[in-house]
Parts: structure tokens; C-alpha cells; sequence
């Protein structure tokens, strides 16, 4: 893949990556200060028209914060090549952990950043890193019941998740639940796409355990990737909740001063 030379200047190098069979459009986003780098931050799209492009503002501000930041484009979507009826959830579980694997450094702690549909698949890969994962930020997540695991997206999987309730199957609110780093959810007002149910059982899980900012933004819509690029104050707010060093869990119960 040509690299793009104003891309190298702000420390962005963008590759392709063969996985799965595919052959994945990546980039790698530097941070500012190599010196004073926190992590690996992975940044993952929603489905649909969705690619890690739109996600480029965020990728420089959580690296002016000192991370590492890895985006990719999963098969089916942006620059990667296959399609996106034939991509499934196990199948964007394995491509992201193989970029991972490949791409941020050996025992890097992980920062999580889903949209929408990469939701269950933040849940996913937290729960294959274990301890490893220290912070998940979530965007208007959607998670789904265990059933929609295998079928590809053209094939079996949309009638699994427009059978009413199977969401609440889902493993990802197990592994929400259970999770004792840094959680930020950001999710619109009024979202179109993702039930308030759904919504609220992920802010109920999250607040079992995990050191937990809820961001709701009136202006918003369920595309909160385009929605960050054009609003860099919100955008920022975002990055330093997720970046915010956790808070030890006794100290989180402790009831606040009068």
C-alpha cells in the first residue's frame, strides 16, 4: 500500500496487513512524545459503511496523550479487501486480535475503543487479554446474544439479532460486568440504532466494578465516529476520561463527603 508522506509527518504509517485471508488496510499512530508512551490504544469501527479513517482525529488525540494507537479496517469495509456479508463476529474477533498480536508491542497494556457493532468485539478481545486490558471506551455499543457468533452477516445473523430480546444472551455484559479498569461509555441522547435497553444493561454492567464515566451527548447521533471527527471538545473530553489513571475499586464505593 503507498504510504502517504503528510500521514509520516504526524507519525501515522499505514500498511496492509494479510489475515484471515484477507488483506487488512492498518495504521499505526505514533505517539507524540515516544518517551513518556502509556499503551496501545486498538480503535475499532462499527459495520456498515464504517472504516478507521473517520477515526483519525481520535487516533491523534489519544496519541498526543502519550499512546500508541493502532486502527485497522476490518474485511468487508474501507480499504481491506472481502465482504461484508461474509465477515461474522468470530471472524472480527480474529482479525482484531491478529493485528494486535502483530502490531502492539509484546505487553503493552491495552486501551479498548469500539463503535457500535466493535462493541461485543471489545468485549471479546478484553476477554482474551485478561489483565491486559486496562480501559475500555465504548460507542453507542451494540452487543449480541452468544447465537450470533458463527453465522456470517449474510447468512443467519440478522435473524438471530431481530429475534426480540436475544441480546440480553450476550456474553460481553458478563465480561462488562467483571471488568475492574477504566470504563467510558459515549452515547447519544437519542440513539436510532441501539435499543435504550441495550444501552442501559452495558452502563449496568460497566458500573458493577469498573472505575466508570457515562458520557451523554444531546447532539449527537449513533455515528460517533463522524460525530468525534467534527467536534474536537467533546472528542478530547472522551480521550481524557478513557486516559484518566483508574481509581482503586474500594475507593469507588466509598460514599462522597457531605
Amino acid at each position: 500500500m503507498r504510504r502517504d508522506v503528510q500521514d509520516e509527518e504526524r507519525g501515522v504509517r499505514r500498511f496492509s496487513f494479510p489475515c484471515d485471508g484477507e488483506t487488512l488496510s492498518c495504521s499505526v499512530t505514533a505517539p507524540a512524545d515516544p518517551s513518556a508512551r502509556r499503551a496501545t490504544a486498538v480503535l475499532l469501527h462499527g459495520a456498515g459503511t464504517s472504516e478507521h479513517r473517520r477515526l483519525d482525529a481520535l487516533a491523534g488525540d489519544l496519541a498526543a496523550r502519550g499512546h500508541t494507537v493502532v486502527g485497522f479496517d476490518f474485511s468487508g469495509h474501507g480499504g481491506s479487501s472481502g465482504s461484508l456479508g461474509e465477515l461474522s463476529l468470530r471472524r472480527r474477533l480474529a482479525q482484531a486480535r491478529a493485528v494486535v498480536d502483530a502490531h502492539a508491542p509484546p505487553g503493552d497494556a491495552l486501551v479498548l475503543v469500539g463503535f457500535s457493532m466493535s462493541g461485543q468485539t471489545v468485549a471479546d478481545l478484553t476477554r482474551h487479554y485478561g489483565s491486559r486490558v486496562t480501559a475500555l471506551g465504548l460507542c453507542a455499543p451494540a452487543v449480541y446474544a452468544r447465537r450470533a457468533w458463527e453465522p456470517p452477516f449474510a447468512d443467519g445473523f440478522t435473524g438471530v439479532i431481530r429475534t426480540p430480546e436475544s441480546w440480553r444472551d450476550s456474553a460481553a455484559l458478563d465480561t462488562f460486568r467483571t471488568f475492574t479498569g477504566r470504563a467510558v461509555l459515549l452515547v447519544p441522547a437519542h440513539d436510532t440504532v441501539i435499543p435504550p435497553a441495550v444501552t442501559r444493561a452495558v452502563a449496568e454492567a460497566l458500573g458493577a466494578r469498573a472505575d466508570f464515566t457515562h458520557l451523554v451527548h444531546a447532539g449527537a447521533d449513533h455515528k460517533l465516529g463522524l460525530w468525534l471527527r467534527d467536534h474536537p471538545r467533546e472528542r478530547g473530553e472522551f480521550a481524557d476520561a478513557l486516559v484518566r489513571p483508574v481509581q482503586p475499586e474500594p475507593a469507588r464505593r466509598q460514599p462522597a463527603s457531605p
